[in-house]
């Protein structure tokens, strides 16, 4: 039986990717910042655990209580959605003390096991918006951007211990609680300057159709997890998917 660890776990695309792995007879290893044991089904393959990827005791505890895994699934993160000159710097370094370093830190930790073991898989969940740029998300953007280039080096540096490691492209996801946690980001919201772009992008958004579902992102993470032929980099729905095709052209 494989075991995945994912981190995030507490809603969106990391509850729903803990509930297909299960369903796919994995054992799971789901973190939360603070474990909630009601949003999962119950199961002895499922053991849910503390873990704040922006603490090294916290990691540290997490993966030896976690013990042998096979794929690490990065997804925990915080969005932030303002203009820059709306961003304290407080603000930008928690993005990126969660969206980056949380993401090294957590690679850093299972590694030795994966190196020893010359087989591993970690897959990043990071964001479309670094396929294409989109207005009041520079900050967000450039720490999952950040994780990209990351990937690309780290997988390099791998490849001798037969260790792969995949980038999960996910778009825009209404249903999910990333605009929520972002506006909790604006403090005193937009600077005046920004209001009119700001209200003319939340329209733009409110028009377009095609988003990205939570289980679209489990999917690809499956995947990625799953098939060492899949590509290095895999979008994760509809908006994501087009946006992925227009970079390629």
């Amino acid at each position: 039986m494989k075991t995945v660890l994912i981190t995030g776990c507490s809603s969106g695309f990391g509850l729903e990717t803990a509930r297909y792995f299960l369903d796919r007879d994995w054992r799971v290893i789901a973190t939360m910042r603070t474990p909630r044991e009601d949003v999962l089904p119950r199961s002895e393959r499922l053991h849910v655990l503390a873990l704040d990827v922006t603490d090294k005791e916290s990691i540290r505890e997490a993966v030896a209580a976690a013990g042998p895994i096979d794929v690490l699934v990065n997804n925990a993160g915080v969005g932030v959605l303002n203009a820059l000159e709306g961003t304290s710097m407080d603000i930008a370094r928690e993005v990126f003390e969660t969206n980056t370093l949380g993401t090294i830190a957590m690679t850093q930790a299972v590694l030795p096991q994966f190196r020893e073991r010359k087989a591993g898989v970690v897959v990043n969940v990071t964001s479309s918006v670094t396929l294409r740029p989109l207005h009041l998300l520079s900050v967000y953007t450039a720490s999952k951007a950040a994780v990209n280039a990351f990937s690309e080096s780290l997988a390099l540096e791998l490849e001798p211990f037969n260790v792969l490691v995949r980038v999960v492209l996910p778009g825009r996801a209404p249903e999910t609680r990333f605009g929520e946690n972002a506006q909790s980001r604006m403090q005193n919201g937009f600077p005046d300057a920004y209001a009119e772009l700001a209200q003319r992008v939340f329209a733009h958004w409110q028009q377009e159709s095609a988003v990205t579902h939570s289980l679209d992102v489990a999917e690809a993470v499956w995947r990625a997890a799953n098939d060492p032929s899949c590509p290095s980099r895999i979008a994760a729905g509809a908006d994501a998917i087009a946006w992925a095709n227009a970079a390629a052209n």
